[in-house]
């Protein structure tokens, strides 16, 4: 078999990306909760598709994560679960309390599903 774009892992998760997104698309009074996760860390984003905005972002990198999830437990789940906490903060101080979760083409399972619990212990609503 031929390695192609297509038959990627990256090609792969694309395609997957691209069937959600069809379905699941951010409004002004609903946006969108977009995740990314690379090989050690986790990105997520509010994004407002109407308008095209990001709303507010957050990764697993940032100074306030870190304290959060506090030195006892670093693994990348409890930085994941420990940035959804901080990303919903941020959101709900921008008016933002209601989202579309977006996987971003990954499995709800591990540090998305992880994420994804973080922000709604933090009071989003998906």
């Amino acid at each position: 078999m031929r390695k192609t774009r297509a038959n990627t892992r990256h090609g792969r998760r694309l395609r997957r990306h691209q069937r959600v997104r069809k379905k699941v698309n951010g409004t002004t009074g609903r946006p969108r909760l977009v995740v990314y996760r690379s090989l050690n860390h986790l990105e997520g984003q509010i994004v407002d598709d109407t308008r095209g905005v990001t709303l507010v972002g957050l990764s697993t990198n940032a100074v306030a994560v870190r304290e959060r999830a506090g030195e006892d437990d670093t693994s990348k789940s409890a930085m994941s679960r420990a940035a959804g906490r901080v990303l919903a903060e941020r959101a709900r101080e921008a008016g933002v309390t209601q989202v579309v979760f977006d996987r971003g083409g990954y499995l709800y399972h591990g540090r998305v599903k992880a994420f994804a619990e973080g922000a709604r212990e933090g009071g989003l609503e998906f």
